[in-house]
């Protein structure tokens, strides 16, 4: 009788009995890897696990994905600067994956729908002090509420937000939304104290019996520089003249505006002044390469209107009029002055040139080590005295709202462990998966989905909001364009090329188990799986 060999054969058995799983020297294992959008979130969302439900059209449990690590989907999925996208495998194909597009469907998505957290099935009866309504300090107390602790913020202004509300204009960041995000918050039972500010932390901590605090009172105070100016010269600083148009009376900026400074914050005050009627100028001391705010708003600036002024800098400021010198690159790159000065008109100046933290209500609390203006933290966010933590702008590191929010998810974990009296561990991080290890001729060419812009008229008039969302359909298509690096996403190529049938299908969702009886160790699915979740290790691991 003459048999077939049993590597081409497909009649189930035939490898179990010639006992091919005695062979190996090399086993195939599934595995997970990390993806470079997980790896470069600031606030830890797992972007892959989130897109492989979303592109099933499973929006809900994208959704809730996304909210174990940031309780802000829809105001990320507008004000985030998507770094995830800059370190997508998926650039080195075509493009990135529009992941920040997505998760602001996902987040208006979830408004619209009515969806809720759940609340804590126990309570932990441990009370926190969040100092500061902002993302971090908001951040923060969602995760302790939804660790069963009572949470009680404290902030200064009237409504929550911090830099959310009272430092990213409207056009940028609907109030509704934040609005609708905030709420879902405080319904887990999170208690909020607006209009009043911690004067001093010590005193505080004692008269409320707090078991643990969070520092996140942001940077809202504006770095000052020294401009010989004229009595009646107008000057504001931006952190106002941006706070002020939460409030019924709008900055009298006048007609011709000068924004001093190169930041995001330069460059919103700029847009907002265009739409409030001024003739805005930016003016930097560096070039346009090297100013800190990002490409794209300087882009989104120059087509309202704004005019900019790239290496110049005020030397003087009177009623009616500025003068400004000139700057010229040195060898190292570096601007240096001219001697040549320019005189243009200004009724107003705005200052925007950074913020700070007012540290003054932590006078009395000893030993907390502050350096340069930044109080001092641990990996866990914990400061020099235990029990005391803080994040975002006023610790070291970014200043952005993302990292804020991925300060406050790290301390809340921190916080919850220093409670039960141990140590927050972190999960060993996964080995990274690289492009390197995808087999990238599997996925169609799928060009990146474009946001639609409000028209420019519009633009330059209204405060209505100026990127605009994704339809379902483009939302899906994009998601869909995920090639869920390092993670299987049971595409059945391992199930369909292993010649011996020793892959087996678990279901939806369970992905696959190898019967290593009939696996002889060919390597064969490792090398054809898509996403390179299929690693080839010795027998003897």
């Amino acid at each position: 009788m003459v048999t077939k060999p049993f590597a081409i054969t497909l009649d189930v058995g035939t490898s179990l009995a010639n006992r091919t799983g005695t062979w190996r020297t090399m086993k195939p294992v599934y595995v997970n890897r990390q993806p470079p959008c997980n790896a470069k979130c600031p606030a830890g969302e797992k972007c892959q696990a989130w897109l492989f439900h979303a592109e099933s059209g499973d929006y809900e449990g994208a959704w809730r994905q996304i909210v174990e690590d940031n309780p802000f989907p829809a105001c990320m999925g507008r004000v985030c600067y998507h770094t995830c996208e800059s370190a997508c495998n998926r650039g080195e194909l075509d493009e990135s994956v529009g992941i920040n597009a997505v998760e602001r469907f996902l987040g208006d998505h979830a408004i619209e729908k009515g969806w809720s957290f759940p609340k804590p099935q126990a309570r932990s009866g441990k009370r926190v002090l969040v100092v500061g309504a902002g993302p971090a300090g908001l951040s923060c107390a969602y995760h302790l509420a939804r660790l069963g602790h009572d949470v009680h913020v404290v902030d200064g202004a009237p409504q929550a937000g911090g830099t959310m509300r009272y430092g990213i204009p409207k056009y940028r960041l609907p109030r509704e939304v934040l609005d609708a995000e905030v709420a879902r918050i405080v319904d887990l039972g999170v208690e909020i104290e607006y209009n009043r500010e911690v004067t001093d932390l010590a005193a505080e901590m004692e008269a409320g019996n707090y078991d643990a605090v969070f520092l996140g009172a942001g940077a809202s105070m504006a770095r000052r520089a020294y401009i010989p100016a004229g009595d009646a010269a107008h000057i504001l600083d931006a952190v106002n003249v941006l706070r002020s148009m939460e409030s019924d009376e709008q900055p009298l900026l006048g007609r011709r505006v000068v924004v001093y400074g190169g930041g995001n914050t330069a460059i919103d005050v700029a847009r907002t002044a265009k739409r409030l009627g001024s003739e805005p100028i930016v003016v930097y001391r560096r070039t346009r390469e090297r100013a800190p705010a990002h490409q794209f708003e300087i882009e989104e600036a120059l087509e309202e209107g704004v005019s900019m002024k790239w290496l110049s800098t005020i030397s003087q400021a009177d009623e009616g009029k500025i003068k400004i010198e000139k700057m010229a690159l040195d060898e190292s790159g570096y601007p240096q002055p001219t001697g040549e000065f320019e005189t243009i008109a200004a009724d107003s100046v705005v200052l925007a040139l950074g913020q700070e933290t007012n540290l003054s209500f932590l006078s009395g609390v000893d030993g907390l080590k502050i350096e340069k203006g930044s109080v001092e933290v641990d990996a866990a966010m914990m400061t020099s005295v235990p029990g005391i933590f803080a994040g975002g702008d006023m610790v070291p590191g970014e200043r952005n709202v993302t990292t804020a929010i991925g300060h406050g998810k790290r301390a809340a974990r921190a916080i919850d462990a220093y409670l039960a009296g141990c140590a927050y561990e972190a999960p060993a991080p996964e080995q990274p998966a690289t492009f390197a290890r995808l087999n990238s001729w599997y996925y169609a060419d799928a060009p990146k989905t474009v946001r639609p812009q409000l028209d420019l008229v519009r633009r330059q008039t209204t405060f209505e909001e100026v990127l605009q969302g994704l339809t379902e359909d483009n939302a899906l298509f994009e998601a869909r364009r995920c090639m869920s690096c390092g993670n299987c996403f049971e595409c059945d190529n391992c199930y369909g090329v292993c010649p011996d049938n020793a892959i087996i299908k678990l279901g939806p969702g369970k992905k696959f188990r190898i019967n290593y009886d009939y696996c002889k160790g060919c390597g064969i699915c490792a090398n054809e799986c898509p996403c390179g979740a299929i690693d080839m290790v010795s027998e003897d691991i």
